[in-house]
């Protein structure tokens, strides 16, 4: 997922695109899932977001898109949850307490995520090598980390302008 916030980004441009089902079916085969048409679908979406998005985000771009029979809610959340566990998505939770969810490729390394004050859109911060020497270095010795979660707040270019 890309860094910089994009302030041209809208759920309409961003709805699923035939161009990502493919990178979709093909992440879905690499880790020797089934491929099946909600997980093509709201992976395919995630992959083509620019952003995190939450349970009704994505619903809402689900139902945009043109392209196939509905997801249903229920569907929506086990594919979401499927997608987490099998690390083809990361979820983050944001101050209102909503999960957002964005695609994550395999072996995704630490990374922070940027929160518009402005909008509430969540963005994934590209990786530092750097983030994690720094966060090893705050913790503990004997400590060792499993998971970060660091979320920048402030404004997105388009907020900002």
């Amino acid at each position: 997922m890309s860094s910089a916030p994009s302030p041209t980004a809208s759920p309409v441009a961003s709805s699923v695109s035939h161009g990502n089902d493919g990178r979709a079916r093909a992440l879905l085969r690499e880790r020797g899932a089934r491929v099946t048409h909600p997980r093509v679908r709201v992976l395919a979406a995630l992959l083509g977001a620019g952003e995190a998005l939450s349970h009704l985000d994505l619903q809402r771009r689900l139902e945009l898109s043109a392209d196939g029979e509905p997801v249903d809610r229920v569907t929506l959340y086990r594919v979401l949850d499927w997608l987490v566990e099998r690390e083809l998505a990361h979820r983050v939770s944001g101050p209102d307490r909503v999960f957002r969810f964005s695609a994550q490729p395999a072996g995704h390394p630490l990374h922070g995520h940027f929160r518009c004050a402005g909008c509430g859109r969540m963005f994934c911060l590209d990786e530092s090598p750097g983030l994690a020497r720094v966060i090893k270095t705050m913790l503990p010795a004997g400590f060792s980390s499993d998971a970060v979660e660091l979320t920048v707040s402030g404004r997105c270019a388009a907020c900002a302008a």
